[in-house]
């Protein structure tokens, strides 16, 4: 195995146990719901649940699809600046719910892209239906990928053993259930999630005596300044960058987003839909919360030693797996609980996604040009997720041979959906725009934003933007090899990717 030599602990009986109830209780919804929606005969019951949803199950659901393992594993290691996400999130579920949920609600379209033919026309529908596609499954093999590696070096749980498994299960109840299955595991998953966090936090206030001294240590080591107004666009996380960036990262993923959009169109009412996006908020706030809060306790724990500039992880998504073993081995189980934690939030975002790409496919690809029955179209939506299913494992291994393209993958997100979120606010806001210039918009948005986000790739920003707050080896007991010399304020040798899920890096802000 790749990490042996960063294995602080390992995985016990007890671990694999919760890992196994994590996904055999995933796998269980899927079936309960193929059982108990056997006679549905339709692709809008399995695509859209009938469209008779209820506004709680849907508000956990869009929380939890976006908040994959890596929020788990790399927003705390951000740790205060992605607090300022609270505010972008209060402007996206505004934006969203007086904008463009009503019109998405009230033309009751199963894609977000039949809006687009509606619109404008068939051209610019196919190509934005072509983005889509693209950009999730790049997206869905990475998030299935990079907890798995992170994950595997710190734990030594087998890598390819639990991004397999991960990868049937969420396969298996996406093509089961449909989007009632996928709905409900989010649900489940948001709690493991949650609880995975708690986990963490309450052992590390336990250890450091409060919850006090873990604010006042991160306000010491500079860890909340929240209140940095520089408007340099270069720099990392600004006010401006996250408040502003954020907010259009957001809007275009709650607002436009097929996976985000397919749920709370399909609630009962538009009211349900509206109050799903708010209760959503309250679930949003809740994970912000915690990863920032668990993120103080990483620094806390290892104010006087910190285990990336010692060597000890090779990644900084590596650090949250090593607390946890470090301050949970004791504890058989509870490592267990935040490896589902993590891999909860890989299964909340593919199922989403998986479930959206059979979405889009069936309405923008196969019915206009078939005349199939409803029946037919409902057996054609399963295939479909079960390939999609297999395309995004397939793409997991892909990641692994990408290594350092990862990067780059990720803002694929900030890339593309930039200039959609423009195609469709175009369509919605200017009434006089058409078609042609529809089309000119999208294509010279994307050029622009392909040329911002590859050029931040190949010369990227020098380290005073980015930021890497001062780290401490003093307080480490045990001698290096090599005779290094580790000095108070020894910087981690390479920058800090940037892998806050949605939230991608400031380039890629710079290209919505």
């Amino acid at each position: 195995m790749s990490g042996d030599s960063l294995v602080t602990g390992s995985f016990v009986t007890a671990d694999y146990v919760v890992f196994a109830l994590m996904l055999l209780v995933s796998a269980a919804v899927g079936v309960y719901f193929a059982w108990a929606d056997r006679g549905q005969r339709s692709s809008g019951d399995f695509l859209m649940g009938g469209r008779r949803l209820t506004a709680l199950p849907v508000s956990l659901s869009l929380t939890a699809s976006f908040m994959s393992a890596i929020t788990v594993l790399s927003n705390p290691v951000e740790v205060t600046s992605i607090g300022l996400y609270g505010l972008s999130y209060v402007m996206m579920v505004v934006v969203t719910s007086e904008v463009f949920l009503p019109v998405f609600y009230r033309l009751a379209v199963t894609s977000t892209y039949e809006y687009l033919e509606l619109r404008f026309n068939r051209a610019t529908r196919l190509l934005g239906t072509a983005l889509f596609i693209v950009q999730t499954i790049l997206y869905t093999g990475i998030v299935i990928y990079a907890p798995a590696l992170a994950l595997n070096h710190v734990t030594g749980m087998d890598l390819w053993g639990a991004v397999i498994s991960t990868g049937l299960v969420c396969t298996f109840y996406c093509t089961m259930g449909g989007l009632k299955a996928v709905v409900w595991t989010d649900v489940f998953q948001l709690g493991v999630m949650l609880a995975g966090f708690l986990s963490v936090i309450i052992r590390s206030v336990v250890l450091q005596g409060g919850v006090f001294p873990i604010i006042s240590d991160s306000e010491e080591g500079g860890r909340l300044n929240f209140w940095d107004f520089d408007t340099n666009p270069l720099k990392r996380h600004t006010f401006w960058t996250i408040t502003v960036g954020g907010t259009f990262v957001w809007v275009s993923i709650y607002g436009i987003n097929q996976a985000q959009v397919q749920r709370y169109i399909s609630c009962k009412s538009l009211t349900h839909a509206r109050v799903s996006l708010y209760i959503n908020l309250l679930g949003l706030w809740s994970i912000l919360l915690c990863s920032v809060f668990a993120g103080m306790c990483l620094y806390s724990v290892y104010k006087h030693c910190d285990p990336w500039t010692a060597g000890l992880v090779s990644a900084p998504d590596q650090l949250m797996p090593y607390l946890v073993m470090d301050i949970l081995g004791d504890y058989p189980g509870l490592p267990g609980l935040f490896v589902a934690a993590a891999y909860s939030g890989s299964l909340s975002t593919v199922s989403s996604s998986i479930n959206a790409l059979a979405a889009v496919t069936v309405e923008d690809l196969i019915k206009p040009h078939t005349h199939m029955s409803e029946k037919h179209l409902a057996w054609t939506s399963k295939g479909l997720s079960l390939a999609y299913g297999a395309l995004c494992i397939a793409m997991a291994g892909l990641a692994s041979l990408m290594g350092g393209i990862l990067q780059a993958a990720i803002s694929i997100f900030g890339i593309i959906g930039g200039p959609l979120l423009g195609l469709f606010a175009l369509g919605i806001l200017c009434p006089i725009a058409n078609s042609k210039g529809a089309l000119s918009g999208l294509v010279s948005g994307l050029v622009v934003s392909l040329w911002v986000g590859i050029g931040a790739q190949v010369y990227p920003p020098p380290a005073e933007l980015t930021r890497p707050l001062p780290l401490t080896t003093d307080g480490c007991n045990f001698t290096i090899t090599g005779g290094l010399n580790w000095t108070s304020t020894a910087l981690p040798t390479q920058l800090i990717p940037i892998t806050t899920a949605p939230a991608h890096n400031a380039d890629s802000r710079l290209s919505v």
